[in-house]
């Protein structure tokens, strides 16, 4: 990778740690100029344990939570969550509270689906959202109108790095935010100021991470 890469520790818990590259990237959505690694906060259970406690904290006296859907890999850190919300002695209106976690599917057409067994954990259900990375806002609002279709209720969005503020009317929690990359910038594949200099892409970059090309 041709690129400078460091490391930024989250404010609130300086055990978070979230790797980050310069270079010139590109997303199903947008070119940014930042490459930011989520692997150690969705793999490591120690830090997803510490990405939990601090994601757990903007939920814990908020509104009763059914379900919390994980997309782009949360999984380890959305079971923590629940964990931590429903744990006795929480004091917090999810204390006790049997909360399930779920990924939907998707279709041979992209489209994200929920198998038939799992639809009732949707269907009339408090939804909290938890997500890698909202750069453009697109793939959240792609998951947003999957959850509304099968009827689920959103209660919160909670993400590792958010460059939005709000989606649908809620407020995105995040434990990153631009705040913490300097520079950091989102662009539309034709206004992208490194493709108008003739620069090439140093990779691609997904929801599971980072491809050279």
């Amino acid at each position: 990778m041709n690129t400078n890469t460091w490391e930024v520790s989250c404010k609130s818990n300086k055990n978070i740690k979230l790797s980050v590259s310069i270079g010139h990237f590109a997303t199903s959505h947008a070119h940014i100029d930042h490459y930011m690694s989520f692997t150690d906060m969705r793999t490591n259970c120690h830090m997803a344990r510490f990405c939990a406690q601090e994601l757990a904290k903007f939920y814990t006296h908020s509104k009763p939570i059914d379900t919390i859907i994980c997309l782009e890999y949360t999984q380890v850190i959305g079971s923590y969550v629940a964990s931590i919300l429903t744990e006795p002695g929480s004091r917090g209106v999810n204390e006790r509270h049997q909360i399930s976690v779920i990924t939907p599917e998707s279709n041979s057409s992209g489209q994200l689906v929920f198998p038939g067994d799992v639809q009732n954990l949707v269907s009339n259900k408090s939804v909290l959202v938890l997500i890698s990375t909202v750069s453009t806002g697109r793939s959240l609002e792609r998951a947003l109108e999957c959850i509304a279709y099968y009827g689920g209720h959103l209660v919160g969005v909670a993400a590792l790095f958010s460059a939005v503020e709000k989606s649908a009317g809620v407020e995105i929690h995040s434990l990153f935010s631009p705040d913490d990359v300097p520079d950091y910038h989102s662009y539309h594949s034709s206004e992208c100021p490194y493709c108008q200099k003739g620069r090439k892409l140093d990779g691609l970059v997904n929801a599971a991470g980072y491809t050279r090309i």
